[in-house]
């Protein structure tokens, strides 16, 4: 593999400073909420975690799209670079969450529309890997996983969306809330904790695309070696 380029090692520096950064505004600079304590603290993690998350499967979805059009297998390396860090990252989301139900709603896990929806969507994309894993031919495999996450993609708006619709213990955060549910309130130190979470996150998910595409267009020519050395 060729070396970094000099880009994104600094990308890599930066998204260590800002985590660190961020863990010390979610840690300590952040006042404690008054109702819930210091557990409240894995919110900042948690929404950093959940946006990158569903953001990574709105691009795969948008990815192959641009790969059915295009035929282009980058973009193919594009969408499953996405879809396998999101799946991290949301996976982290529905653990923090579990941690900060535990002391808030006295259980590790309740069938709450967010959090059912939550999981539904992190097992559409671990049967993504299982199923696009069968398939040995590139040109086929590629075509399976744009037609399934531009489908899979949909469920990404239905979490978000789900506690905007349906009556849900789970607190809104951003946008207006439906009459049985009030908005979370932050002080403006717990808004700026959050919003530095969001930007810290979405720089390292950046970061681990960046990383994941570099190790897909190596695994593309060890492919590529095989194929060449059965014919």
């Amino acid at each position: 593999m060729q070396p970094r380029p000099i880009a994104l090692k600094i990308l890599d520096f930066v998204s260590v400073i800002l985590l660190a950064i961020s863990t010390y505004l979610a840690l300590f600079f952040a006042p404690t909420e008054l109702v819930m304590g210091e557990v409240q603290r894995v919110f900042y993690f948690h929404i950093g975690t959940a946006w990158v998350g569903l953001l990574g499967f709105v691009i795969a979805a948008i990815a192959g799209i641009a790969y059915l059009v295009t035929k282009n297998m980058l973009w193919d390396r594009f969408e499953l670079a996405a879809v396998e860090v999101s799946t991290v990252f949301f996976f982290i989301t529905i653990a923090l969450g579990s941690i900060w139900a535990r002391p808030a709603w006295n259980t590790w896990w309740t069938w709450d529309p967010r959090l059912t929806t939550a999981a539904i969507t992190e097992l559409i994309y671990v049967a993504y890997f299982m199923l696009r894993q069968g398939i040995e031919e590139p040109e086929k495999r590629a075509r399976f996983g744009a037609v399934y996450t531009l489908l899979g993609g949909i469920s990404a708006p239905i979490t978000f969306m789900v506690i905007r619709l349906f009556r849900s213990i789970h607190p809104v955060v951003i946008g207006a809330a439906n009459a049985s549910q009030e908005k979370m309130s932050m002080t403006s130190d717990m808004k700026t904790a959050f919003f530095f979470a969001l930007f810290a996150f979405t720089v390292i998910f950046i970061d681990m695309i960046w990383h994941r595409l570099r190790l897909s267009s190596l695994e593309e020519k060890v492919e590529q070696l095989k194929l060449n050395s059965l014919m």
